[in-house]
Parts: structure tokens; sequence; C-alpha cells
């Protein structure tokens, strides 16, 4: 009978490889042309959970941690990237030393145990050292990933100190979502993470109410007859109300500490299919946003209750049953015109790693980047994740580094937010040295909103447009009322002219001063 099974796989195996060779684009077709843009978002997802980024396994010493996070840092700056988005709270844990969450198992190995420094205080620091944009990743409701058992968290863990708050379902923990004070404890520890750590933005991904298991309800009955059946005629209409009020309240919370900290989410890449709402995508996933996982993304956007939007569109262009492009289209028909930017998750693990043959064509990836920057309403990409990147598929981390993203990006300006911009700074110098050309940077010593300085540089003697990415050098971090910034590629009898402008931690940008040239 195993061998009969064995062969029956073989067989399929066989077959499913034959289509694929059929079906398979042809190696050596045009290379997609890149549009370079100068500004968008160009984040990479660095996920903690089951170690799948970083730290590379449990218990490595604070001082390897540390090493791999910097190699980590100087990949994403290398391939031409303006930010990260890192997890930091996975599994209702903390990587960071937290009255709301015992420390992650994923550092020590153990939960609950101190790893001997404050990994999230360390990783801001050297993200914004690279002048990387860091997005603090927080996952709301998940306890566990493999266990139904309380005992199995750390003595000190908030939900064996309210086991009232949490339920099973399949073969994880969650906090129930329909209980407002576990609403206002995840509220909470957000907000101690934005209090007392520099972080640019909170993040969320698609993990609200789970995906749905087959044949088994979400047990919160008792929950919404105590909290929701008088103002709720239904479940469903309750269960989205409890997640729409955790979004509003982050948000509003969040902005009356820090007015300049973002909030974005990044939901599953349907909210509904046109089948159950004329209004909704041309699509037909097994699972949606609005249904399934009761996240209702346009009363978000429509209401104001976030900064940014990164729906995660994990398929390829012209996949039938959820089309890339049929998506990409439909949620910038929802965002257009709204004080909300539109990124899109880009799935970075399928390539050459898919049945599907499209994932195995070099082009798709840029393909997908290429569509994207056909609309103005899209601002930038999130790739999921690092790791994907750096094992390279299909040469797509050399691709990114030396073409789709080899002039740097400033990340788009939020004028909700804030629309001034800092003074200009001076460009006192610009000198030949052996290491490149020296620029001398001063800034009024009065400009406190000064972030950042880019650095512009033009071939000849003429200053050119500085809205032309291709002319856009570096971003380089502010350390002080006078620095020095050393454009190591510069060449060696070649005459170029420089200017620099100063930004804002919000990305608004100064005028220019003056122009320098060097020959």
């Amino acid at each position: 009978m195993k061998a009969l099974k064995k062969l029956v796989f073989l067989a399929i195996m066989a077959v499913m490889v034959l289509s694929f060779t059929l079906q398979s684009p042809k190696v050596g077709q045009a290379e997609e042309k890149t549009n370079y843009q100068k500004r968008e978002l160009r984040a990479v997802w660095i996920a903690t959970v089951a170690n799948i980024d970083w730290p590379s396994k449990k218990g490595l010493s604070a001082d390897k941690q540390k090493e791999e996070f910097i190699k980590l840092l100087d990949d994403v700056k290398g391939m031409g990237m303006n930010a990260v988005v890192v997890q930091v709270k996975p599994t209702a844990d903390a990587f960071y030393p937290s009255k709301y969450g015992p420390w992650s198992e994923y550092l020590t190995g153990v939960q609950g145990k101190d790893p001997g420094y404050d990994p999230l205080a360390f990783m801001v620091e050297e993200a914004h050292k690279r002048n990387l944009e860091f997005h603090a990743w927080f996952n709301p409701y998940r306890i566990t990933m493999n266990s139904t058992d309380i005992n199995t968290l750390s003595a000190d863990h908030p939900a064996r100190q309210h086991p009232d708050w949490v339920l099973a379902y399949g073969k994880q923990l969650y906090y129930n979502p329909g209980i407002p004070e576990a609403r206002k404890f995840i509220e909470d520890g957000i907000m101690e993470v934005v209090k007392n750590y520099d972080i640019d933005a909170v993040h969320m991904d698609d993990y609200f109410y789970p995906y749905k298991i087959a044949g088994q309800e979400f047990p919160d009955k008792a929950t919404y007859e105590k909290y929701g059946q008088e103002k709720f005629s239904n479940i469903e209409d309750w269960r989205r109300d409890n997640v729409n009020t955790l979004v509003k309240d982050i948000n509003t919370a969040i902005k009356s500490e820090k007015s300049y900290v973002k909030f974005g989410i990044s939901p599953f890449g349907v909210w509904r299919n046109i089948a159950n709402d004329p209004t909704g995508s041309e699509t037909t996933a097994g699972q949606t946003n609005y249904d399934d996982l009761y996240a209702d993304t346009r009363t978000w956007i429509q209401n104001g209750y976030l900064d940014y939007i990164t729906p995660q569109i994990y398929w390829n262009i012209g996949f039938q049953p959820a089309a890339y492009d049929t998506l990409v289209d439909w949620w910038v028909k929802e965002t257009i015109g709204k004080p909300v930017h539109l990124y899109i998750g880009q799935a970075a693990y399928k390539i050459d790693n898919n049945f599907v043959p499209e994932w195995h064509d070099p082009e798709e990836y840029v393909r997908q980047i290429n569509l994207n920057h056909q609309y103005d309403t899209v601002k930038g990409s999130m790739h999921f994740s690092l790791k994907d990147l750096n094992r390279n598929p299909l040469g797509i981390k050399d691709r990114l580094t030396n073409d789709v993203y080899r002039h740097p990006a400033l990340i788009p300006a939020m004028p909700w937010l804030d629309d001034k911009a800092p003074q200009k700074p001076k460009l006192r110098n610009a000198v030949r040295t052996d290491e490149g050309v020296e620029l001398s940077i001063e800034d009024h010593h009065n400009n406190k909103d000064t972030a950042y300085y880019a650095v512009y540089r033009f071939d000849g003697n003429h200053r050119g447009d500085i809205e032309d990415a291709a002319n856009l050098l570096d971003t380089v971090r502010k350390t002080g009322d006078k620095q020095t910034y050393t454009d190591a590629a510069a060449e060696k009898g070649k005459t170029y002219t420089y200017v620099i402008t100063a930004v804002d931690r919000l990305h608004n940008e100064s005028r220019v001063n003056r122009s320098i040239t060097v020959k």
C-alpha cells in the first residue's frame, strides 16, 4: 500500500513538473525597464516570530544578536531601502523591557528571560544611524503559536494573570478582541513603546481575528452576549466594531502622545470579493478581510484611522483568483484622494519558490514594482521578508541593488501630519581628498526640525534638477549643527556640482541654499 501511494505521488509530481516546464516563461526575455522614483517608501519586514529573520536562532549572546542585526541593516541599506518594519511583539511578549508582556523566547530561548540589553533601543539607534525609518511591528491578539496550554507561558505573563481575557482557537491562544479591558491593555502596551522609544511608526499586519479554521467557530459567543448583543444584531458586525475600535483608539493615542509617529496596517490583500459585495474586487479569495478576519479596511481609510495601508498582494500579475494588477487597481481606487498612503506588500518569499510558473520568471517581481510606479497613489512597497531577498532568488537582490533601487529615495511626506519644511542648510565647502569629495555641512543651530540631509550630485559645472531621481546621491542622518559627508564614489578627474537640502522626520524637504562645483 505504501509503495502504491509513493508511485501515485511520484506520478503527480511528474505531471506537475511537466506542466511547469511547458508553461514556464522563456529565459532571456527582455528585461523590464525601471522608472526611477525620487520619493517612494522602500521597506522590508524583519520578522522575529519563530526566528524567521532575526535573531537567526534562540539563545545567541547579546553581542552575536547585535552583530547579526547590524549585518541585516547593512543589507537593507545596500539594497537601496529606506525603512525597516521590525516585529517587536510577535506573541504577546516583548523585545524590550515591558509591563505588558514578558521577554520574548525568540531572544534567549526562555520566555521571560532578560537578554542582558534592550534590543529595541539598540535596533532603533542603529536604523537611524543609517537613516532608515524604524516601524515597530505589533501582533495585537496572538499569545501562542503552537499551544493552547496557558501554563506553558512564563509565570509573569499577563495572560496568566487575566485568563478571562484569553480564548483558544485551533492550536493557539488569543486575547479576546471583544473584551474592552483586553483592548485597552493592547493599546497601552503599544503606547509604552511610543512613549519610551524614538520609533517612526507603529505597524500591525493581517492578524486581527484569526484566519478561519474549517468546522471551528471562534469561541466568543458568550462575550458577544455580554458586550455586543444589545447594540449589534449579529456577531459579525460586533467583531468588526471591536477591531475598528482598537484601530481608532490606537491611532488617537499615538497622535496625542507624538503627532509625528505614523500608524500603519498591512492587511490581507482582499477586502471583499465582488460576489459578496458589488464594490469588492474581481477576486475569488477563500477568505477576506471583511467577512473572515473582521478587518474593515474601508472604514479605517474613510475615517482617517491610519496613516498608511499596505495590502499584502501576494499573487502574481494575471493570477485568476486574485490578480496582482486587479488588486493594485482596486486599492488605488479605494485610497485615492484620502489622507492615507498606499504601499503594496510584495511577496519576495514566493520568488522561485512556488508551483505557479510566473514566480519563476525573473521579471515578475520587477514588473510588479513597475506597475506600482504607474499609479501616483501607490507610494512604495514593503517586502516580505528580508531573508527571502537576501537569498537572492533569480538574482532579485542584485536587481534591486543595481537597478530598481540603484538611486536612493526620500520617503513620501504626509502633509496631513505636517507640511512645514525645515530651514535650508548651508553647504560650506566641498574639497577633494584621498577618500573622495568631502562636503562640509552647517545647519542653523535652532533648526531642530532637520532629521537628515539629502545630498545631490550633478555631472559638470551646473546644477540640475533635484526632482530627478538620478541626481539624488545619498541621504545622511544629522549628527550635529556641523558635520561632513564624503562622496566616496566620486571619480578622480571628473567635475561635479553638489547641493544639499534639509529634511525633517516626516520627510518635508527644504529649499536649496547654494551649489559648489568640484573639479
